[in-house]
């Protein structure tokens, strides 16, 4: 987050976004090669324009914004008390807006975007789900897979309309990244450090253990702590629906993604998934006791 603040304050004195970019992971030893080690310009573009604390005002508008989707989904996704459970937690996980060091958190702010995307669609009319992914993808790549993911499912229910938006947004996104990679290559330095790559190959304790160091996890004992970091998980498989597959498949895959590439230091990448994960917490007694009632049956 400082090398960030850093770039910004760069950029504040006049100097343009890769200049001040590149100029500051040499400074810092920070690696340039491959050029995704450089961040996607949109962020620091947009603090430019409004702000620190303007992009903290728009996380937390974005945050709003998911919890009224939660609440007016065409099919609830529970009964009363479960969507209050489910708008408190998720009101607690955009409140990390109010860290002074949020609007530099191009993950938490992307983690944002997908949340609203995922809460908001509807088959009728996802144009405004897409929108929200559009500009997660500007924000983060790491984005990607949660779009691609969606393209499939389009594909599968034969929304052709909606396959075309899709697939009209990662066109576009294809384009930005390759700018990006063209101005990243044009500033750097024969010197530039190389990145040390991303097959970490830690396993799935690195994302649980990412989701004690990002939420409240981390003031619960361990043997605590790591089934409530599974716990969502259930609960959203237990939500069913298209609602509920496809967060289960995106937060699979990020967990996944996770265990076979990040490295420890690359732990913030869970962010991607918040604060829609932990959403699955207000899910999971009715998957619980659907389980059991289930397994009742059987025995």
């Amino acid at each position: 987050m400082a090398l960030y603040a850093r770039i910004a304050a760069r950029m504040a004195g006049g100097e343009g976004y890769y200049a001040a970019a590149l100029g500051e992971h040499r400074a810092s030893g920070y690696p340039t090669r491959p050029f995704v080690t450089v961040r996607l310009p949109t962020l620091a573009l947009v603090q430019q324009t409004v702000g620190l604390k303007g992009v903290q005002a728009l996380a937390m508008l974005i945050t709003s914004t998911a919890i009224i989707a939660l609440n007016w989904r065409a099919a609830p996704v529970g009964d009363v008390p479960v969507r209050i459970l489910a708008s408190a937690m998720l009101a607690a996980g955009g409140g990390a807006a109010l860290s002074p060091v949020a609007g530099y958190d191009h993950d938490f702010i992307a983690g944002l975007l997908l949340t609203l995307a995922l809460l908001a669609y509807r088959p009728g009319c996802w144009w405004p789900a897409l929108l929200a992914a559009g500009a997660a993808l500007a924000v983060r790549e790491l984005a990607a897979p949660f779009v691609v993911l969606w393209l499939g499912f389009a594909l599968a229910a034969k929304r052709w309309r909606e396959v075309a938006g899709v697939a009209g947004i990662l066109v576009v996104f294809a384009g930005g990244v390759a700018a990006h990679a063209g101005a990243v290559d044009a500033a750097r330095l024969p010197g530039d450090l190389v990145s040390q790559g991303w097959a970490g190959l830690a396993g799935y304790r690195l994302p649980i253990a990412a989701l004690g160091e990002l939420t409240g996890l981390r003031f619960l004992p361990a043997w605590l702590a790591a089934p409530l970091a599974v716990l969502p998980l259930i609960g959203w498989l237990g939500r069913g629906g298209r609602l509920g597959l496809f967060a289960t498949l995106w937060f699979g895959g990020i967990a996944t993604m996770m265990a076979l590439f990040a490295r420890p230091a690359n732990y913030y990448w869970a962010e991607l998934a918040q604060p829609a994960y932990m959403l699955g917490l207000a899910f999971a007694p009715q998957a619980l006791r659907d389980l059991w009632r289930a397994v009742a049956r059987q025995t």
